[in-house]
């Protein structure tokens, strides 16, 4: 009894319950489908977190009348810290034009003013690994320790409300994905276990003629393989044509969706997913039947 014909049986069976396979391959691809969107999220979300670290820092606004010296010993303590990367001193005067600038139409809200009331600052950019809301804080604090700092600013509820809405996305996104890809394999595991029941007659009678068990398990295994592939496929052109549909049409009109970041190279990994899955399934499902 060869391969081939291990295959035939099971090409004919899927024909044969075409209908019971069809909604497994489309539950498949709903499934699969779902866990691409989620793994988007997360990834866009991920992208956008590493963006943090380019643009953040912390503004330390010193005290007024500070001699060259005393703000070059801040300087020196400040850069003792080990997860400090940069420090740049900008003078009032020049925060000051920069803020007129930032202005332009506006610049009357600035007449009542008469002398700068910005303080000299300096702005600090911290190491990749040490933007977070814990570390900041706690270096934020030890900033404010040293004699002629004023106040410290970093934005710190910003960066707590992005980092906490980041792992969220994350813990949710993770459990989805593993729900999803569970959800899967139950629904290859079933297929193949009412497909082995129904067709426990003709089972009986590959036994009776001495068919090894691999000959009977085998198309099974084919089964699995092609559902959960093609429901992968099915989810990989869903993907694709949610793809099109953010890129040509949601961003003309919403903007934010044009810096979404789809990785279709990872995407095109669906039907292998899907295959991989259907395999797992059905081997389950064949491997718990006693016959």
């Amino acid at each position: 009894m060869s391969m081939s014909y291990s295959f035939r049986l099971a090409f004919q069976s899927i024909i044969h319950d075409k209908w019971v396979n069809l909604l497994a391959v489309l539950t498949i691809a709903a499934g699969l489908l779902f866990t691409a969107v989620t793994m988007l999220t997360v990834y866009n979300v991920n992208l956008i977190t590493r963006e943090i670290p380019k643009k953040f820092s912390i503004n330390v606004y010193l005290k007024e009348n500070l001699q060259k010296q005393e703000i070059d010993n801040i300087t020196a303590a400040i850069k003792k810290e080990p997860s400090v990367e940069n420090i740049k001193f900008i003078p009032k005067e020049d925060a000051w034009k920069e803020l007129k600038s930032s202005l332009k139409n506006t610049e009357y809200i600035l007449e009542g003013l008469n002398e700068n009331p910005l303080p000299d600052t300096l702005e600090i950019k911290l190491k990749r690994d040490s933007i977070n809301p814990i570390a900041v804080k706690k270096i934020s604090a030890i900033l404010k320790q040293i004699k002629g700092v004023s106040e410290i600013e970093y934005g710190e509820k910003i960066l707590s409300s992005i980092y906490s809405l980041s792992l969220g996305i994350k813990t949710i996104g993770l459990t989805l994905i593993i729900i999803m890809s569970a959800g899967t394999l139950f629904v290859c595991y079933s297929t193949v276990k009412i497909l082995f029941y129904r067709k426990n007659r003709e089972i009986e009678t590959y036994k009776f003629l001495g068919a090894a068990k691999w000959f009977i398990r085998f198309p099974f295994l084919i089964e699995g393989a092609v559902i959960g592939f093609s429901g992968g496929f099915l989810g990989f052109i869903g993907i694709l044509i949610l793809y099109y549909f953010v890129l040509l049409k949601v961003s003309t009109t919403f903007p934010i969706f044009s810096s979404f970041v789809f990785p279709l190279n990872i995407f095109y990994l669906l039907p292998v997913t899907g295959f991989v899955l259907g395999v797992i399934g059905a081997a389950f499902a064949i491997g718990r039947i006693r016959y």
